[in-house]
């Protein structure tokens, strides 16, 4: 049996299917489900984008106009989104988990009630953003974070999911004041654009979009560590898990869940189904009747575990290397 909890949901699979251009295509949403999926977070209401496009519209010669056109797009973009959600809680039985990337505290934390209202099962904040400003106060860019989820927490009673960067001083004090503030869960991490640069043309490209199991130490050692410091929120990864190894590996470091997006994307919804069947099988061969008997087995709650996490040299285990 692989069922499990997330953030108070009862999921038939630790796969969660994350954000991608796919979630946004309610037959793919069945498709998933069919394959097995646990629950779905449906491509990401991008605060950012809708702003761009309102920027787009100009507004020097006729700000009435202006102001009426932007109310619209913003409505429209909206609007459809809600449709999706009732659509897939229509179409399907499993969690469907709407997300809004956002970097700012604002209008936008309205659009929360309306998702609950189209059916939302929980609501994933994306929070994108960059500290940057040489002006910046310690702990301003928390703040950001714990005001969105202030906000939100006030307007919905369905459960609050917080996505969050790995470019913070201290994840773990981080994903206990966003318990203390409301939310249910927590995923780490988000993926910022892959910045690179076209030395032939010198202008900026696309680097390397999809993950690759390389991408997940990062997350199984913050899973580890936060899992073992602040227990009652629920962690799922995100990046970096390409097999059924990565559920099982994420799960042992503490989480209830995993989030996937490149190996579906590459592979299709079948990758889901074998997913799931080696890690039952992995399970059964280690004794396990389901997750919740092997959750956070090897986070940082042992000591010998935690030397292990908080390693942060490695020139002296070079020799381990061959």
């Amino acid at each position: 049996m692989i069922n499990t909890s997330f953030a108070g949901l009862k999921l038939v699979s630790p796969i969660i299917v994350g954000s991608n251009s796919q979630t946004a295509n309610i037959q793919k949403i069945v498709e998933f489900e069919k394959a097995g999926a646990g629950a779905i977070v449906l491509k990401s209401l991008f605060e950012e984008s809708i702003m761009r496009e309102i920027s787009s519209l100009g507004n020097d010669d006729h700000p009435e106009a202006y102001d009426y056109l932007s109310g619209y797009v913003s409505e429209k973009v909206v609007t459809d989104y809600l449709a999706l959600i009732a659509e897939a809680k229509k179409r399907c039985a499993i969690p469907i988990i709407p997300s809004i990337a956002c970097h700012s505290d604002g209008k936008w934390e309205e659009f929360a009630k309306r998702m609950q209202g189209a059916g939302a099962d929980a609501l994933e904040l994306n929070v994108m953003s960059l500290s940057t400003s040489r002006v910046y106060k310690d702990g301003d860019f928390e703040r950001i974070h714990y005001k969105i989820v202030e906000n939100v927490v006030k307007l919905v009673n369905i459960p609050v999911i917080v996505k969050i960067g790995s470019n913070h001083s201290n994840i773990t004090s981080l994903c206990d004041g966003l318990y203390a503030r409301g939310a249910k869960a927590v995923v780490l991490f988000n993926r910022l654009f892959p910045t690179d640069i076209d030395v032939d043309r010198l202008t900026f490209t696309i680097g390397q979009a999809l993950t690759s199991s390389a991408d997940l130490s990062l997350p199984l050692r913050w899973t580890g560590i936060v899992s073992a410091s602040v227990p009652q929120i629920d962690i799922a990864v995100s990046g970096g898990v390409d097999s059924w190894k990565g559920i099982a590996k994420s799960i042992l470091s503490g989480a209830k869940a995993v989030e996937v997006a490149s190996a579906i994307i590459r592979e299709g919804a079948s990758w889901i189904t074998n997913a799931n069947k080696l890690l039952e099988e992995w399970q059964q061969s280690k004794g396990f009747n389901a997750p919740e008997n092997y959750v956070g087995n090897m986070n940082a709650a042992e000591p010998e575990n935690e030397d292990k996490l908080l390693r942060t040299q490695f020139l002296k285990y070079f020799s381990e290397i061959h």
